[in-house]
């Protein structure tokens, strides 16, 4: 089949490029179906082509996951030699993607692995592109899980031929059974190479997919592991059962933690090498009712590229921060939720300030990026060593400049505040909803109120969200209900501000594109913050609520979260849909673009085969014709 002839013939393709694109196809530089996209031509449009000339069904594959258990009918080197690959059972017949189906040895191949298999199969078109995703889904996740599952079911028949000769009773594996997981027998050590395996693919993949936390959650009958992308949870895999004490071991022995010690949480941490950049993993084990529940949350291992400009803060914001840290004293707070970039914010702030000519040193819990030049020291309170004594003992230090991971009681409060008046400069993180929340929350914390506005000379909080695929977006009209709702958020800023805001007569939307299903890639922060000034420190000292305390702030041009969310979809670097996480209710409408489904998990049984819980189709002994 000569495909540029077919698609200038039916006028898809000037017949004056044809000679062109077939010498660069010739030359091996590009695939041919990529010289005609960049020609215009859809792939759907291609796809239709051939499949009107050879009158067979076309099949668009797309982004959807094809289950391993249905990939490993046909052989990685089969399907890359013949440019093959199954992509589905239906109707107890096999479904083919095949991009050449006048490849006879190919047909061959077919007719040979269905007699094989006893299941008849069925060609569709698909394209050059779609096949090449379908091949690298050989060496997905689920494909090398799967791979050691195997390895780990075949010592499990080996150990219980062991046992069987031996004249003991019925364990099918020491890792089957969870008083004996901590053996360190040679069975036992032989036993953990498939489990090695199978913990190191799924931090690999982890790392490679930019999450940051990793999920494994026992359950009735199978085991769970979610990675958590862009703040989102989404279930990469499913495990056996019969595997989770083997790989909580694993996990326990990488952090240094007791293998038998079940019954509490436990906390740990290890590093490892991925892709040639050192990763940083800290752990938390949890007793749960199936077992005991491992969160793994991944970290660089270095802060030093961390740069508050790269942050997208507004200049106000960015101008406050650096204005604060100039200050020989005080104190500067963040708040936010776990998980909301505080700490990394920090990091950012310490990367700003002079450690040559300065003394840093910070408290962490654990701690997360190492940065050169600053003093870091792990708390641990199992031990007594706490935020509070630990802050004791850093004013012994000669410092200049410490960092607390976070206040969470009284006395450590009330030492930071002494701490920022007898003349250092105090960062550190606060549990409130807002920023002007930090002030009663201090007051809560016992601090006295006369205290506050000397000590306080920066109050911030911060979410994350999530921010479109570069150059991705759909930029949509502000008019409207939503044009109204606006302005009415706005409302109480005083003009001299709102003339800092950009134009709102845009916003952009997610629009997923094959490059990026989702639509957003990767997360950035939204800001508020308010620095002291003398109207704000009379109404603490007057004990003022909260709203009204509010009202001052905002005098002062403070933007909120939820304003700071609807700038950046202005300006294209969050989607819109990202104002109402924030407390915001906009009508999105009927064009807003709904997020692409999320492809179902793999579940891999016992034999490191897809589990879909379906019943497998029954052989049959005919061929379908094509």
């Amino acid at each position: 089949m000569d495909l540029l002839k077919l698609l200038s013939d039916s006028g898809m393709v000037d017949q004056a490029l044809v000679p062109e694109l077939a010498a660069e196809a010739k030359k091996g530089g590009a695939a041919l179906e990529n010289l005609l996209q960049k020609e215009g031509i859809q792939l759907k449009d291609i796809l239709e082509t051939k499949g009107k000339y050879y009158n067979l069904p076309t099949r668009e594959i797309g982004d959807k996951p094809v289950p391993f258990d249905i990939l490993g009918y046909v052989p990685e080197e089969s399907a890359r030699h013949y440019r093959l690959s199954p992509i589905g059972v239906a109707d107890g017949a096999l479904e083919i993607g095949i991009t050449d189906p006048d490849n006879l040895e190919a047909r061959d191949a077919l007719t040979f692995i269905s007699a094989k298999i006893g299941m008849p199969y069925k060609i569709f078109i698909i394209t050059d592109t779609d096949l090449d995703k379908l091949l690298s889904q050989y060496k997905g996740l689920s494909g090398e899980v799967g791979k050691a599952l195997n390895e780990l079911d075949t010592e499990f028949v080996i150990e219980s031929e062991k046992e069987g000769r031996a004249g003991k009773s019925g364990k099918a594996s020491v890792l089957s059974d969870e008083e004996t997981v901590t053996d360190t027998g040679a069975d036992a050590i032989t036993a953990d190479a498939p489990v090695t395996k199978i913990v190191a693919t799924i931090l690999r993949h982890a790392a490679e997919q930019r999450a940051s936390d990793i999920h494994i959650e026992p359950m009735a009958d199978q085991t769970r592991v979610r990675f958590r992308i862009d703040g989102i949870l989404l279930t990469n895999i499913t495990l056996p059962s019969k595997v989770h004490s083997a790989v909580v071991a694993r996990i326990k022995v990488l952090s240094n933690m007791r293998l038998d010690e079940k019954r509490k949480p436990q906390d740990g941490r290890f590093s490892a090498r991925v892709g040639g950049n050192k990763v940083d993993f800290r752990v938390s084990t949890f007793p749960t009712y199936y077992g005991e529940k491992v969160v793994m949350r991944i970290l660089g291992a270095s802060a030093k590229l961390l740069k508050l400009e790269d942050f997208h803060m507004s200049e106000r914001n960015l101008a406050l921060i650096r204005t604060a840290i100039k200050k020989p004293y005080g104190m500067i707070l963040i708040s936010g939720p776990t998980g909301s970039g505080k700490s990394t914010t920090l990091y950012a702030i310490l990367n700003e300030i002079d450690r040559e000519k300065q003394n840093v040193l910070s408290l962490e819990d654990p701690v997360e990026y190492t940065i050169p030049g600053v003093s870091q020291s792990q708390v641990r309170p199992e031990i007594g060593y706490t935020f509070a004594n630990g802050l004791r003992t850093t004013l012994r230090q000669d410092p200049n400049i410490i960092m607390v991971g976070e206040i969470r009681d009284a006395e450590t409060a009330n030492l930071a505040v002494q701490a920022a008046l007898t003349g250092h400069l105090v960062l550190s993180t606060i549990h409130t909803n807002n920023s002007i929340g930090i002030l009663p929350r201090l007051l809560d914390m016992g601090v006295e109120p006369y205290l506050i506005p000397p000590v306080l000379i920066l109050g911030m909080a911060q979410r994350l969200v999530r921010t479109l695929c570069p150059g991705g977006g759909k930029k949509v009209p502000v008019d409207g209900s939503m044009q109204a709702m606006l302005k009415d958020e706005f409302a109480d800023l005083s003009d001299e501000f709102k003339n800092e805001i950009p134009p709102l007569n845009e916003v952009y939307r997610i629009d997923p594109t094959p490059e990026c299903p989702s639509g957003t890639r990767g997360r950035v922060g939204v800001y508020e913050m308010f620095d002291m000034n003398s109207e704000l420190e009379k109404a603490i000292l007057a004990n003022k609520s909260e709203d009204d305390l509010f009202k001052i702030v905002r005098k002062s041009g403070m933007i909120t979260m939820k304003e700071d969310a609807i700038i950046k979809a202005a300006q294209g670097i969050v989607p819109f849909e990202e104002v109402n996480t924030l407390g915001g209710q906009f009508d999105l409408g009927d064009d807003a673009e709904a997020a692409p489904a999320v492809p179902a998990p793999q579940a891999l049984a016992e034999d490191g085969s897809e589990a879909d819980g379906q019943a497998a189709p029954k052989p049959e002994a005919t061929e379908i014709s094509a």
